[in-house]
């Protein structure tokens, strides 16, 4: 079978790490890739046997890049230290490698992901089966540059699906949430503006309303209970803050680029 790297990006994870660590115990090397934590990420890592390796953080695409670049195995499966691999998905993963070692054209997998998020698995809203594209060979893999979040995988070759979970520890509280989607919001405001789009003002309340109701009713946040109500509201406030974030992007900002 190929070789397999796990590879765990982090920066300050000391509360995550441990257990994320020993979900990928089974991998032929682990590697962290860490981007200069100030708190016990790196000890962590250290004391489990993990390869460390510290880069300075660009972007979520370009990390990954580099990891591409630093791991050992044939294979590499990307785990965030927010997230766990199930019994399921590393039987899966086994047998997913040694398929691809008698079918060359496929040459990475996508897995669903099980997002917990205010304590709960979040089954509709848009968050399942909320597919990454993971588990990549190596040298036929890399990431598009003009995505640094919500990155995007390019394959030089075919793609499997597995259909064990990959765990995802999400958002424990609504401030949780909000802090992290306003990093996601510029990013995103940055692409519209790349792509030519400009806030115009009846984009503050139509794209939000649009947004509200396509979680809860297309999606069917509804059956998540409150948290799919809280949810889509949620999400709704962040396609206004992405829309407030593009507003201020100076119009020079087009001519510089």
């Amino acid at each position: 079978m190929p070789s397999l790297s796990a590879v765990i990006l982090t920066h300050n994870e000391e509360k995550h790490l441990p257990d994320c660590l020993a979900s990928v115990r089974w991998a032929d090397e682990v590697l962290v890739l860490d981007s200069f934590s100030s708190d016990r990420t790196v000890a962590i890592a250290h004391a489990f046997g993990a390869r460390v390796e510290q880069h300075a953080f660009v972007n979520y695409a370009a990390q990954r890049d580099v990891a591409l670049a630093l791991a050992c195995g044939e294979w590499v499966l990307f785990v965030d230290a927010d997230e766990r691999v199930s019994d399921e998905l590393r039987h899966e993963i086994e047998a997913g490698l040694a398929l691809a070692s008698r079918s060359p054209s496929i040459v990475g997998f996508w897995i669903p992901r099980q997002n917990v998020i205010f304590g709960a698995w979040i089954k509709h809203t848009g968050w399942y089966p909320d597919r990454q594209l993971r588990l990549m060979q190596r040298a036929r893999a890399h990431y598009d540059a003009t995505r640094p979040v919500h990155e995007l995988v390019v394959l030089d070759g075919e793609a499997g699906t597995l259909r064990g979970h990959l765990v995802h520890l999400n958002y424990e509280s609504v401030g949780e949430f909000v802090r992290k989607q306003k990093q996601y919001a510029r990013y995103d405001a940055q692409k519209l503006f790349a792509e030519g789009a400009r806030a115009r003002p009846h984009n503050f309340m139509l794209q939000p309303l649009r947004e509200f109701r396509r979680r809860l009713i297309t999606l069917q946040g509804w059956r998540d209970g409150w948290r799919g109500w809280l949810l889509s509201l949620l999400m709704a406030w962040y396609t206004f803050e992405v829309y407030r974030e593009l507003r201020h992007i100076p119009p020079s900002a087009a001519t510089s680029r």
